[in-house]
């Protein structure tokens, strides 16, 4: 739905005196202010005609609805919208006046009919109905944390009191829906269904609850499943101490909680306006704007000007061949096979083939182990994959990925012999992570169906696969492997062509900057505490013990010979693996582990910092020892911003959301903080460049702004040419 289409109900009733009322508002139903003034009215409506004796609610084209529409809260902060009075485009409004004196109050009972999906506010305005009734994969949640926002229609008050109060925190916290079976379990629906008898069966319960019947519930005021106050609370504080662990940054976690104990303690009524409070809040938050952006860049990968809107359709691919059976290649042997693709894996001996088939089936095992799998679909799915040692099997593929080490050399004569083996059609694709592909392809006459298919590891669990495009890459193919992206369920990012593409490219300067820090004189466990506390996963030193030395030496050499001049070459790692330390893998790097992988500090390592100190003759900066962590955080990530606009500005990403895709979804980059590019304009460009400046002055090039960010800081323009506040216009969140 675009920001000017109008979604609406519409009612019909029957010979049986059953109200129907159906949201339209496609393609999931979503809840516009439109939408739910409409539902007022319907009801309205059919309360005051004297032929309805009840009323079904449902969704058009069997969805019930997907959640609200995210543009609507333009409405919310400016007033008018749409010809909506801005007291009702607020959500205490929808809440107390549309859902519980309205829909919840009404004297006429009404039954929720759930198909497909009845998310966010979708679900809620399903539990202000006195019955819901669903088929058995609907699936109903309340998934708002998501975004940085708590469920703001009831949602807070009623689906404690339908499911209890630890189901409904951890539905509400970790923002995962259940299908109609669960949810009928837990209370929270009263039957289910087929789909085809859905409407019909939903009638008759309405009238069964007319004629007493069937029991008619108002969820806001039921008590059977809530705890005894004394448990409740004590639930409430471990939720507290949980969310707080868990997400020590976010505060949206915290409220959500502080309003359901609100309701619990004052009563529902005071729980639904503490909730209407918080949720205006929160709204305005930059948490809920980083989110709301974070959630349309992540859709918006799959857009991609002179390609996907060409009106190519993807060609079917059929069978798959990866070559080398390593880390990676069994990886994406495996994301490919859970997703029904027939798989050949080459190695190079009997030995490795084994290995790499082991591989793929320990995968596949673990899921069996956390219940994902049952052991019948393990066996299927492992026969999907079959191992060779030669290309015989390779004349009937549609695809080929090459997973092998990061060797020129090598790569270039497989493809070569890609071109001979696999038919004219097959697309000839590398999992490379930094080599040129042209470099990669150079043997080959094949160049328009070359392309880079860059997984994170491990890539069976990563979500993000980076498209890369060379100038001959033709679109059908970029199209075809999007396609494939999303039948893997990977989050595709199209990049062009350099040395380390775009994530690796961006984020060389995050770990060369720590060293640099390391070298000058900052203590290494300092970096990594205040590199986790701002949100990612790891600091730059634990990822290196985690990715191993030989690999960071390897790929840290591509980028000294591609950008010599930005390029910090430290000698601590070289120096760590001369001595048979390489990380994670020998259980000795910048940290010691135990058998259980668990980390500490290696006392060793700064003796290696010293030494590398007097080979590449840095000198010890004593402000360095005293950095902040708001300091640390800048001095690692503004290189990291630096490189990423040169990304922007070479073309490489297409659009700056699409790098802020590639930080949260490769690299780990906090979602709450809306990718790379996004929280560099929070802090703005005039700032980056000045502390960048500042830093070149007394650690050299390293830290030098590039033309782009120079540029853009002397006109005070965000990094995003296309920055706004248009996440309050870009369209709908509707949490499919």
């Amino acid at each position: 739905m675009g920001s000017n289409a109008k979604g609406r109900t519409v009612m019909e009733v029957g010979a049986d005196g059953v109200a129907l009322i159906t949201i339209i508002n496609p393609p999931v139903n979503s809840l516009s202010f439109d939408v739910l003034n409409s539902l007022k009215e319907s009801y309205d409506q059919a309360l005051r005609r004297d032929d309805v004796k009840a009323i079904v609610v449902t969704g058009a084209k069997g969805k019930f609805s997907g959640g609200f529409d995210i543009s609507a809260f333009g409405g919310i902060q400016g007033g008018q919208k749409g010809g909506v009075k801005a007291e009702q485009s607020r959500p205490g409004y929808v809440s107390v006046e549309i859902l519980s004196d309205t829909v919840e109050a009404s004297k006429k009972p009404s039954v929720a009919a759930i198909d497909g999906l009845a998310l966010g506010g979708g679900l809620e305005v399903a539990m202000a109905c006195h019955a819901r009734l669903s088929t058995p994969t609907a699936q109903l949640g309340l998934p708002e944390l998501q975004l940085g926002i708590i469920p703001g229609f009831g949602g807070t008050q009623r689906l404690p009191r339908l499911v209890g109060l630890t189901k409904a925190l951890e539905m509400m916290l970790t923002s995962k829906p259940v299908k109609g079976e669960e949810a009928f379990a837990l209370g929270l629906v009263d039957a289910i269904v087929s789909p085809s008898e859905l409407v019909s069966t939903a009638r008759r319960w309405a009238l069964d609850i007319l004629e007493c019947r069937r029991p008619r519930v108002a969820s806001l005021y039921k008590t059977d499943k809530l705890e005894p106050l004394g448990e409740a609370k004590e639930i409430l504080k471990f939720a507290r101490a949980q969310a707080r662990k868990q997400a020590p940054n976010l505060k949206h976690p915290l409220v959500c909680i502080d309003v359901i104990e609100e309701g619990i303690i004052s009563g529902p009524r005071t729980g639904l306006w503490k909730e209407a409070e918080a949720f205006q809040g929160l709204l305005l938050s930059d948490t809920c704007k980083s989110l709301v952006h974070f959630f349309f860049a992540q859709r918006g990968t799959t857009k991609v000007p002179g390609v996907t809107d060409l009106g190519l359709v993807p060609r079917r691919v059929r069978k798959v061949a990866i070559i080398g059976g390593g880390l990676m290649g069994s990886g994406i042997a495996t994301a490919l096979i859970l997703s029904n693709y027939p798989v050949i894996l080459k190695e190079v001996n009997e030995k490795f083939l084994q290995a790499g088939i082991g591989r793929v089936r320990a995968n596949l095992q673990s899921q069996v182990k956390k219940g994902r799998m049952t052991q019948e679909k393990f066996e299927k799915t492992s026969s999907l994959l079959k191992g060779v040692l030669d290309y015989e099997g390779f004349k009937d593929v549609d695809m080929v990925i090459e997973a092998v080490i990061e060797k020129v050399s090598l790569k270039q004569q497989i493809f070569a012999d890609l071109e001979k083996c696999c038919p004219p059609h097959c697309i000839l694709a590398s999992n490379t992570s930094t080599i040129d592909l042209s470099l990669i392809g150079e043997r080959t006459k094949s160049q328009d169906r070359i392309i880079g298919a860059h997984f994170f590891s491990p890539a069976h669990v990563m979500p993000l696969l980076e498209i890369v495009r060379t100038n001959q890459t033709s679109p059908q193919v970029i199209v075809d492997l999007l396609d494939i992206g999303k039948k893997i369920k990977k989050t595709p990012v199209v990049v062009g062509n350099c040395t380390g593409f775009a994530v690796n490219r961006m984020f060389f300067p995050y770990t060369q900057s720590a060293n640099l820090l390391a070298e000058h004189g900052a203590n290494v466990y300092q970096i990594d505490n205040a590199i986790t506390k701002f949100g990612m996963p790891m600091g730059p030193f634990r990822l290196v013990d985690l990715v191993g030395f030989g690999v960071g030496v390897a790929t840290s050499m591509e980028f000294v010979q591609s950008f010599p001049e930005r390029t910090y070459k430290s000698m601590i790692v070289p120096l760590m693996l001369e001595d048979g330390r390489a990380g994670e893998s020998t259980r000795k790097g910048f940290y010691v582990y135990d058998d259980k992988r668990k980390a500490k500090p290696n006392p060793e390592v700064q003796n290696y910092v010293e030494k590398a100190r007097e080979i590449t003759g840095a000198s010890i900066d004593p402000k360095l020892s005293k950095l902040s962590e708001k300091d640390i955080v800048e001095m690692i990530f503004f290189p990291v911003v630096n490189e990423a606009c040169r990304v922007l500005d070479e073309g490489i990403a297409v659009k700056a959301a699409d790098l802020d895709v590639a930080a949260v979804m490769g690299m780990g980059f906090p979602p709450y903080r809306g990718g790379i590019i996004f929280w560099a304009d929070s802090l703005g460009s005039k700032y980056i460049y000045s502390r960048l400046e500042e830093w070149s002055k007394i650690y050299g090039e390293f830290y030098k702004p590039c033309a782009y960010l120079a540029e853009r800081a002397a006109k005070g323009a965000p990094l995003d040419r296309n920055n706004g506040d248009s996440w309050l216009s870009n369209g709908e969140i509707n949490h499919d």
